[in-house]
């Protein structure tokens, strides 16, 4: 079982990711998203709900992940985010592709 949540971190360490809803939407309308993960425990669910049908159109993965304050933890913050997208994967590059295979 792969940990989404290292994913990310390793991803804001080596790589770059943009955290919150607004900027995760603008990086998959701009294409530059590489993987997208959103917390399941976001309310109301709205705020999450577009995510994964823009991803779907632009065929980036989209992953839902247990709770916006582990998301937030990995993102580096230290509050919860609805959701994250992984920019540019530094490290984990293989770990994205696999994730793009499935």
């Amino acid at each position: 079982m792969t940990d989404f949540y290292e994913i990310i971190e390793k991803a804001r360490k080596t790589g770059k990711i943009d955290k919150g809803t607004n900027e995760v939407t603008k990086a998959i309308e701009l294409g530059v998203a590489k993987v997208v993960f959103y917390a399941a425990d976001v309310s109301p669910k709205e705020i999450v709900a577009h995510l994964s049908v823009l991803c779907k159109e632009k065929g980036i993965p989209c992953i839902e992940v247990d709770s916006k304050q582990k998301l937030g933890v990995a993102a580096g913050i230290a509050v919860g985010t609805a959701s994250v997208a992984v920019i540019d994967a530094g490290s984990v590059n293989k770990e994205i592709a696999q994730l793009k295979s499935k």
